[in-house]
């Protein structure tokens, strides 16, 4: 287990999650875009079916909201795990908290890709539909 020693240092995880909390923070900043044109877009149909792709991506977009703010508390939590074993002068991360981070970081990568699809998805419906 020579190559997962490192992953289990208390500074690691924080690195790993102030970049987490960045990107998050820069999906969040992006999603307020997304929504300001669809609001610019909306006045411009009538049709039933562009409107109803429209609302689609209004709903995907809160949707993905609200996981951007379950992410940022689950990274919270983590965050407060690791500072308390930090304050009992533990730099090794016990076993549970090194699995949940392993699972957050997994799930985090499954979001990148569901809203990397979601992004580009939305960019082809604009092409069409300015």
């Amino acid at each position: 287990m020579e190559t997962s020693k490192e992953m289990l240092c208390n500074s690691n995880m924080h690195f790993e999650h102030q970049l987490w909390m960045g990107e998050l923070a820069f999906w969040k900043d992006e999603l307020k875009f997304f929504k300001n044109r669809l609001s610019e877009i909306v006045p411009r149909w009538t049709n039933k079916e562009v409107l109803a792709q429209l609302e689609h991506y209004q709903n995907e977009f809160i949707l993905h909201g609200g996981v951007i703010e379950d992410l940022q508390e689950t990274i919270e939590e983590h965050e407060n795990r690791i500072a308390a074993q930090s304050k009992m002068s533990r730099e090794l991360m016990d076993i549970q908290l090194a699995k949940r981070h392993m699972e957050f970081r997994d799930r985090l990568e499954t979001q990148r890709h569901i809203y990397a699809e979601l992004k580009k998805d939305f960019f082809k419906f604009l092409e069409n539909y300015r």
